[in-house]
């Protein structure tokens, strides 16, 4: 077995990449980044939606707790009890703002929206989450952040 290293001949090539093979791969990589990206965002951004339905949860929690003890549901999100539900009104990473509305002896609004500057502002028609309590049933919606809310049973935010 021969361990010295091999010269090449005189007037042979040089094996090794040219610069035209180089940039087909930089091509190459580029043009699967910018398809898996659009698909990565969608991903970290549906799984940042957690985040809001465990907050509104705590709120439809806090609220039945309220209303087992007082005529109706709690119109205070962030004051401390008895006057209201002593709740943060932001998620844990601070992707979503809290909002209590619409609250009766029989029902509330809670909604979950996204902060600007934030992924989730970028999140379509799931930039804002809400769960309506009417008379012991419950709604769920979306839209985007200035938009109309959205209370189909098929609402791709809310899947089941």
């Amino acid at each position: 077995m021969d361990l010295r290293p091999h010269a090449h001949p005189v007037g042979a090539a040089a094996r090794g990449f040219t610069l035209i093979e180089m940039m087909i791969v930089v091509v190459l990589v580029a043009i699967l980044a910018a398809v898996a990206m659009p698909s990565l965002l969608d991903a970290i951004r549906k799984n940042r939606r957690s985040e809001a339905f465990s907050a509104i949860n705590s709120v439809q929690q806090a609220q039945e707790r309220w209303r087992s003890n007082n005529p109706s549901y709690a119109a205070d999100l962030t004051s401390a009890p008895p006057a209201g539900l002593g709740l943060s009104a932001t998620t844990s990473s601070g992707y979503y703002t809290l909002a209590l509305s619409g609250v009766s002896a029989t029902g509330y609004t809670i909604t979950a929206t996204a902060n600007s500057g934030t992924t989730q502002a970028n999140d379509g028609n799931c930039a804002q989450l809400r769960v309506r309590a009417d008379g012991g049933n419950l709604f769920y919606g979306s839209a985007v952040l200035s938009g109309p809310f959205s209370e189909s049973p098929n609402n791709r935010c809310w899947s089941r």
